[in-house]
């Protein structure tokens, strides 16, 4: 069906946004006094006398703990301070493999004030993933727990070199610094490291379907660009109270649950309690949440727990709603204004791209079902490639690769670590190709076409297919191995393998159990397939590749997606 526009205009909309094509003409890049991302997001605003507000409203299980922006200062300087007389200064990579709360913010803030990278990993990653990522990134430093390092990182420590120490926020342990003791020896703080824009701060991983996961590093002034989308985008103001639910893990947790509303000096939600939607709608409501960024999987789930629910509660405070992760629906960005009275306002952007880039704005009307228009200041495009060539397509009904001019957006990666063959890749003369397909309107709104890798997006994660194919084919069973995502009306997929046995094995319940165990142990739940098919062999092309596109097809039960026979007893 054909939805209408929804108008811009909210009455509960602040009044700094202005008009969209005003800012478009006249882009201004928000820019701090001094470029270290960690001083513009906490020490500066105690600078300012703003020290005594909330940075952070911490809930959990057993209670609220509210963090000021004086606490926030001064616990980052602390581990600041553990970082140089560690020698983990500038340049080193710092990770962590914690959950939300007070220690991770600590330790980004402090990473960066220290001149280091800050690199977080996702807490339900299993052992190879933690692996594997801490390899590549050539981490010096990790920040984790306890039961997280003998359960994940203990095991394979001897195949981690760079790993020079393991910090831990609940105690202590054998080859492990307790950090609290540490900080306490840290009384008086660091003095932040001199950075300039173009210093490395964070790194983030972002898996493809062939090869290892590639770390996306991203520079200090990726500031600007995150506190002006987060003005422009999300219409975050200073006295506002924000949520974004993102894992720190993913990119977006990063740069919009943990730095925008620092930068902005807002107050930033961090609940860290499993998703129930009764206990999100009571977050909104008794925090006064005024503005709040989330995923299509979360909202599908808010939605499935029916509107009548939401009614129950008043939200007198929120202002903006907005997605991110996955194209967002029409019905859900409608369901929004029904259910909270404020619809769904769908941003895109990438982990390379480090912030918004194209966006729904407060300060436009939505299409629904639309990606919506560039930041202002960028300059984004729809091309083709052709080997180095790219040529800008004009025709609102032709769909091509989204691009991003370099030099128009100051978050743009500036590379892959360790990989400057896949760094090279990612560009082509001035712009960088995304790898996501679409086609622009003649409003200039971008309508969302799919993904030209098997990059698979589930709960909000995304997950690349090689490395569970990886651990499936270390199995003495498995000859060959598959990995799609199947589609899925509240996770949008659930992952799914297909593999084919060596000789002398039996298909079978037990073996399905066995690999979905070993998968599990290995990858973590967030990771590991939910269901394993045994074909005698999988299909190929002439020159031996896996056509993944076939086995998509013959599980979404497209009929001239013919594959070999499957197992008789499997």
């Amino acid at each position: 069906m054909a939805w209408p526009l929804i108008a811009k205009g909210n009455p509960k909309r602040s009044p700094n946004l202005g008009d969209y094509e005003q800012a478009r003409q006249d882009p201004h890049w928000e820019t701090a006094a001094r470029p270290n991302i960690a001083v513009a997001a906490a020490d500066d605003h105690v600078l300012a006398g703003r020290g005594d507000h909330v940075a952070l409203r911490c809930i959990g299980n057993v209670g609220v703990t509210d963090i000021t922006y004086r606490q926030l200062s001064e616990d980052s300087g602390r581990f600041a301070g553990v970082l140089q007389a560690l020698a983990a200064g500038p340049g080193s990579v710092v990770a962590t493999l914690l959950e939300r709360g007070p220690n991770l913010h600590a330790a980004a803030l402090g990473a960066m004030k220290a001149g280091a990278v800050f690199c977080p990993l996702f807490a339900a990653l299993g052992p190879e993933p933690v692996r594997v990522r801490l390899a590549l990134g050539r981490a010096a430093v990790l920040v984790t727990t306890v039961e997280r390092y003998r359960r994940t990182v203990a095991p394979l420590r001897h195949m981690l070199p760079d790993l020079r120490h393991v910090l831990v926020v609940d105690g202590d342990t054998d080859a492990c610094i307790d950090l609290a003791a540490a900080m306490r020896a840290c009384a008086g703080g660091a003095i932040a490291a001199a950075v300039t824009v173009d210093t490395p701060a964070t790194l983030h991983f972002t898996s493809g379907t062939t090869g290892s996961p590639k770390g996306a590093v991203h520079v200090h002034g990726a500031a600007t660009a995150v506190a002006t989308s987060a003005r422009l985008a999300l219409d975050l103001c200073p006295e506002d109270v924000f949520w974004c639910t993102a894992d720190v893990g993913w990119v977006t947790g990063t740069m919009y649950g943990i730095l925008a509303p620092l930068l902005v000096g807002a107050t930033s939600i961090v609940n860290n309690q499993d998703f129930d939607a009764t206990q999100w709608y009571a977050v909104l409501a008794k925090n006064e949440v005024s503005v709040f960024y989330t995923t299509p999987t979360a909202i599908h789930r808010l939605r499935r727990s029916g509107a009548a629910l939401a009614r129950t509660f008043r939200f007198p405070a929120l202002r903006h709603a907005a997605s991110v992760g996955e194209p967002l629906d029409p019905e859900a960005v409608v369901w929004g204004q029904q259910a909270l009275e404020v619809p769904f306002h769908d941003t895109w952007w990438q982990t390379e791209t480090g912030s918004i880039t194209i966006a729904n704005f407060p300060a436009m009307p939505i299409k629904p079902g639309s990606m919506g228009r560039p930041m202002p200041g960028v300059e984004a495009a729809i091309v083709r490639r052709l080997g180095d060539t790219v040529t800008v397509i004009d025709d609102p009904h032709e769909v091509g690769e989204i691009a991003v001019r370099r030099g128009s957006l100051p978050s743009l990666f500036s590379g892959y670590v360790g990989d400057p063959g896949a760094s090279a890749a990612a560009f082509a003369g001035d712009w960088y190709l995304t790898g996501d397909f679409a086609r622009r309107d003649t409003d200039g709104y971008f309508w969302f076409f799919g993904r030209k890798d098997d990059v698979i997006k589930s709960s909000g994660h995304l997950i690349g297919a090689f490395e569970i194919e990886a651990v499936l084919m270390d199995h003495p069973a498995i000859a060959e191995a598959a990995v799609i995502g199947r589609p899925d009306s509240l996770a949008e997929e659930t992952v799914v393998a297909y593999v084919a046995l060596n000789p002398g094995f039996d298909a079978g319940e037990a073996l399905r159990r066995e690999l979905l165990a070993s998968c599990g142990e290995r990858l973590g739940p967030a990771v590991a397939p939910t269901g394993i098919q045994f074909l005698r062999e999988l299909p190929k092309t002439s020159s031996g590749k896996i056509l993944r596109r076939r086995l998509r097809q013959h599980d979404r039960g497209i009929i001239e997606a013919e594959l070999p026979s499957p197992l008789a007893d499997a």
